[in-house]
């Protein structure tokens, strides 16, 4: 099984990302707005690519984003690309109740990878 990752929330422009196959936690929290997203995001889709290869009976994937940037959008859709090849996965999209654009961004990553997701107001 592989090692828990886990990166802090450094700043209010860094999201904090949990990926602990353990305890059956996997969740990306907070803003994303890190200025150089590839050197952020690498080795969180790393990590994915190979859970991937060997994933838990169940995964159970939580977005709760307030925020995010273009460039962060992009590699979130990297992830929801890997995450989508998952056996048995659930996507759940949390977004603040009067936030209609971040429930429509999870409708369009949704529409991206095909699968449903369950949206979850906060």
């Amino acid at each position: 099984m592989l090692e828990k990752l886990e990166i802090k929330r450094r700043s209010k422009i860094y999201p904090q990302i949990t990926l602990n196959p353990a305890q059956g936690i996997f969740e990306i929290t907070g803003r994303s707005l890190p200025e150089n997203t590839t050197k952020f995001y690498d080795s969180v889709i790393d990590w994915l690519v190979e859970y991937s290869k060997d994933p838990n009976e169940e995964t159970v994937f939580k977005f709760k984003l307030d925020y995010y940037n273009s460039a962060s959008a992009r590699k979130i859709t990297d992830i929801f690309i890997i995450i989508s090849k998952i056996k048995n996965v659930k996507i759940k999209w949390y977004y603040m109740k009067e936030d209609e654009v971040m429930k429509e961004n999870g409708e369009d990553f949704s529409a991206i990878v095909n699968i449903p997701i369950d949206f979850i107001e906060w």
